[in-house]
């Protein structure tokens, strides 16, 4: 499959807000660790994707996390592999605070948004926050939405430990 991602629609129109807003339907936070060492890691496999190849997932392209750039995503399920069209909608590259948020393009088997955001905190501990905002699908896609979503919590599990500095 060779769909061209400049082709394809995003498919919610609220873009960005699970990053600069409150619009979402899930978030969970996490303390990775903390310490110069810890957010020099964190912040740097998260803008470049870490967060999701660290969880078992693979992106195609060049894997600096910009503004604007479109990836396939692709998900290993079994025999099945998955690919998602995604776009980063924004992105945090701060002293302090580090992360992206990507929307589903058209053909993506969800429809929605999905933030991963690091911050360092004032007692020098590192912490990883998800937040997602997820709506079936169109099409095809929506018959599988129960499956999705039960996949979703199996990553998010992971999503929350990829990064983790201290055990």
């Amino acid at each position: 499959m060779s769909t061209d991602l400049s082709r394809l629609a995003l498919t919610d129109t609220a873009a960005g807000t699970t990053l600069t807003g409150d619009s979402w339907s899930f978030e969970q936070s996490v303390r990775l660790g903390s310490g110069e060492k810890c957010w020099t890691f964190v912040s740097a496999e998260l803008l470049r994707w870490g967060v999701k190849t660290r969880s078992g997932f693979s992106v195609e392209g060049d894997p600096q996390v910009v503004a604007g750039r479109r990836f396939w995503v692709l998900a290993q399920v079994g025999p099945f592999r998955i690919r998602e069209p995604v776009q980063v909608m924004a992105v945090v590259d701060e002293p302090r605070r580090a992360g992206f948020a990507y929307g589903t393009l058209a053909g993506h088997p969800v429809r929605g948004e999905e933030t991963f955001l690091a911050e360092r905190r004032t007692d020098d501990s590192v912490w990883l926050t998800v937040r997602s905002q997820t709506r079936p699908a169109a099409g095809l896609w929506r018959l599988a939405y129960p499956a999705a979503l039960v996949a979703q919590r199996v990553y998010r599990r992971r999503y929350l430990a990829a990064l983790l500095v201290e055990g």
